[in-house]
């Protein structure tokens, strides 16, 4: 009996837990390509920026504090009570209004007495700021807790509304030591000679992105993504930092190791021997290559609604961006947004103009059944 990644290259870029993974995906028949993007220790602590920044904190009322992740809230926490100051910031954060990113920082929150206001079901630090949008903040003191890269974006969007904003860099991430595995795998993405590649955080998509720039094929592997090589994320945070590039990405339910290469297990198959999906008014849709199918009767697409095809495919159902749709246009046809409407507009003449779905304000989607 064959086992379901029979057949397919994967490429992996974590450093944490990559034996792991690697096992689950050999054991599924899959040959592996590992290449960590991030060093084994990547969470760099700078103590006397860290601590000149809590002391910052503390030194007056905070108004809003933004926690993003688990690991950094545990880290300030423990360095303040090193440093005995853990009473005085447990108290500032706990008279604020306090948004998590998502569950570990709600944990982390919790377990030292403070309560969270709200988090975004998407665990997304952007659904954080959109929450913000619009509120007036004039004289409100925000604290932005960072996660590995620099936040200054957000915390210059937050002062454009009024705030005063102090950010606390908890650690940096680092790239890996040596780069020469991660620039192969560049190579072999780039050159479309693996199926997939796994990514468990944000920053391993953008060491990615920075380490394909420096060897000048970063436009290589953002069209390899877009195409053939399926960028798979362990979930919607990850997913997020592969949207600037337009390039589509597919994401478990849950975001778990387990649930990622579950995901791989159905859906490389399918992009082998064709993608074969039930629209939402019964009729069935089969995609092999160039060739559709539509209830049986062949149906002819130029490249550009074709293209938006492909993208709506990667995941059925769930919304795809204009800015990606306009990425994997072809060469030439990608001018504007305008381009994308008029290829969705092609597909929608060509497959029903109720198959694919305007989502106000994100994208489109393709409506399954």
């Amino acid at each position: 009996m064959s086992l379901p990644l029979s057949g397919f290259r994967i490429g992996v870029t974590a450093a944490r837990k990559a034996e792991e993974q690697v096992a689950l995906l050999e054991r599924r028949g899959a040959t592996v390509e590992w290449a960590a993007a991030l060093s084994l220790e990547p969470n760099h602590v700078d103590l006397g920026e860290l601590l000149a920044a809590t002391k910052e904190v503390v030194l007056g009322p905070v108004d809003l504090f933004l926690a993003t992740t688990g690991i950094g809230m545990k880290t300030w926490l423990a360095a303040a009570a090193d440093a005995g100051l853990y009473d005085d910031l447990v108290a500032a954060l706990g008279s604020a209004e306090i948004l998590a990113r998502g569950p570990k920082s709600v944990g982390v929150l919790r377990a030292n007495g403070l309560r969270e206001l709200w988090a975004p079901e998407s665990e997304c630090f952007e659904d954080v700021l959109a929450h913000l949008r619009g509120r007036d903040l004039t004289g409100k003191r925000i604290v932005v807790q960072e996660h590995g890269q620099s936040l200054s974006m957000a915390a210059h969007a937050l002062r454009r509304q009024g705030a005063s904003v102090v950010t606390v860099p908890i650690y940096r991430v680092a790239s890996a030591d040596d780069p020469s595995p991660m620039f192969h795998l560049i190579d072999l993405v780039a050159d479309r000679e693996l199926d997939a590649v796994t990514f468990t955080s944000a920053p391993a998509v953008a060491a990615l992105m920075e380490a394909a720039y420096s060897v000048g094929r970063r436009d290589d592997v953002i069209s390899a993504f877009q195409s053939d090589v399926v960028a798979t994320c362990v979930g919607p945070v990850t997913a997020a930092a592969f949207e600037m590039w337009g390039v589509p990405t597919i994401v478990p339910d849950r975001s778990r190791l387990a649930g990622m290469v579950k995901q791989l297990e159905t859906e490389l198959p399918t992009r082998r021997d064709g993608v074969d999906v039930r629209l939402s008014d019964g009729r069935t849709l089969l995609v092999h290559g160039d060739a559709l199918l539509l209830d049986g009767v062949p149906v002819e697409l130029s490249p550009a609604p074709l293209s938006v095809l492909d993208s709506l495919l990667v995941n059925p159902g769930h919304v795809v961006s204009r800015r990606a749709l306009l990425a994997a246009l072809p060469s030439g046809q990608a001018g504007s947004e305008h381009a994308v409407e008029m290829a969705v507009a092609r597909l929608r003449a060509a497959i029903g103009t109720k198959a694919v779905v305007t989502v106000v304000k994100r994208g489109y989607r393709l409506a399954v059944g």
